[in-house]
C-alpha cells in the first residue's frame, strides 16, 4: 500500500504542477483585488436609460457610491466621468485587470453555474488525497514520519489562528 500511495503521490503531483501554478498565481492576484494593482484604465462610452438618478446611474454602470460632484445643464459629472440625463450617454473610466489576470480570477470564484467548478473539484479533491497520502511516505515509527506529524499539526494550527484571529 505504501508504494502504490509514493506511485500516485508522485505522478498525480506530476501532473498537477502546472494546474498548482496557475493556482498560484490567481491566488495572489485575488489577494490584491480590492486595491489597483494589476488594473488597467479603460475608457467606457456607453448609452443607457436617460433621467436616472444617482443610485440607479451608479448601479446601471456598476459604479459603486457613485455621486454627482456637479452639474452642467443635461450633464452631471462623477469622478469616474460623466452622464448626459437627456440623452442617456455615459462617458467614464473603469480599472479592469487585463484579460489573462481576469480569467485566472475567474479560475477561483467559479461556481456551480461555471464549467471551472468541475476543474476546482477535482483540484480540492486531488490536495486532499496528498494531504492523506503524504503520511503513506514514511514509516510510521520512524523519526522522520514522527517529526512530519509535529509539522502538519504546526501547519494546521497556523491556519486556523490565521483563519480565526486574522
Amino acid at each position: 500500500m505504501n508504494q502504490n500511495m509514493r506511485i500516485y503521490h508522485r505522478y498525480l503531483g506530476f501532473f498537477l504542477a502546472g494546474i498548482m501554478a496557475v493556482y498560484a498565481l490567481s491566488g495572489i492576484v485575488m489577494i490584491f483585488r480590492t486595491t489597483d494593482a494589476f488594473k488597467v484604465e479603460k475608457q467606457v462610452q456607453k448609452e443607457i436609460q436617460p433621467n436616472l438618478n444617482a443610485d440607479l446611474l451608479g448601479r446601471e454602470l456598476r459604479i459603486k457610491n457613485l455621486k454627482i460632484e456637479k452639474e452642467e445643464g443635461d450633464v452631471q459629472h462623477f469622478a469616474q466621468g460623466s452622464y448626459n440625463k437627456k440623452t442617456g450617454f455615459a462617458s467614464y473610466k473603469v480599472k479592469e485587470l487585463p484579460v489573462v489576470l481576469e480569467k485566472l480570477t475567474n479560475l477561483h470564484k467559479a461556481t456551480t453555474n461555471s464549467p471551472l467548478f468541475f476543474l476546482n473539484i477535482f483540484f480540492g479533491l486531488s490536495l486532499l488525497f496528498f494531504v492523506v497520502s503524504a503520511f503513506f511516505m514514511f514509516i510510521p515509527k520512524t523519526s522522520a514520519f514522527k517529526k512530519g506529524l509535529y509539522f502538519s499539526i504546526a501547519g494546521l494550527v497556523l491556519a486556523l489562528v490565521m483563519i480565526f484571529v486574522g
